[in-house]
């Protein structure tokens, strides 16, 4: 599996001084977490699909009930 590095972090670690292995595992650290973002970016899309789905279900029965309610 290759391993992902996010240059622009590489090059500013090795221009302030840090050695290649340094900078190269840190830059892969940093590129792990934003991979980390992006899924929770992700799964809370889903989120505000089913939290709008429930509130529109919810407001469709409220409906319901108070039609029923006013038809006796």
């Amino acid at each position: 599996m290759a391993t992902i590095m996010i240059t622009e972090v590489y090059d500013a670690l090795i221009d302030a001084g840090a050695s290649d292995e340094h900078a190269r595992k840190a830059a892969q650290a940093v590129a792990g977490f934003e991979h980390r973002f992006q899924r929770i970016e992700a799964d809370l899309l889903v989120l505000k699909w089913m939290v709008g789905t429930v509130i529109v279900v919810s407001l469709g029965g409220f409906g319901t009930l108070i039609r029923m309610a006013g038809v006796h």
